[in-house]
């Protein structure tokens, strides 16, 4: 069973920076495909951003330019640099993992196919 823990939330204001860090156990990390997942109260969740078990990489318009995703597979950790920071990025943020099944580009750009979710992180900006 492949279990996501995510750190690196917290409170910071408009502008700021945030690393997210999410550490996968269990399974075969170097073969996953992550990503990065928000959701605010009341909506669905969004697609931030994912890398593919080859590097490729996937980011919402929203985020593009601002946010970065990678992977360290020593460590068995997604990593979410998060830079200039807006009120709108306000939400909590999930780690999810998907198998070989689901890394194709098709699905990794519409962020679909994800199975294994951490329990999320929250993220505040101020104005």
């Amino acid at each position: 069973q492949v279990q996501l823990v995510e750190t690196g939330g917290g409170l910071v204001q408009a502008g700021g920076s945030l690393r997210l860090s999410c550490a996968a156990s269990g399974g075969d990390f170097s073969s996953f495909n992550m990503g990065w997942f928000r959701r605010v109260p009341g909506k669905n969740h969004e697609g931030v951003a994912c890398i593919s078990s080859d590097g490729d990489t996937y980011y919402a318009d929203s985020v593009k330019g601002r946010f970065t995703i990678s992977t360290d597979d020593t460590a068995k950790t997604v990593h979410l640099q998060m830079n200039n920071l807006k009120p709108e990025d306000t939400a909590v943020y999930y780690c999810a993992a998907t198998g070989s099944g689901y890394g194709s580009s098709w699905y990794l750009a519409r962020f679909t196919g994800f199975t294994f979710w951490g329990q999320g992180t929250q993220v505040t900006v101020s104005s």
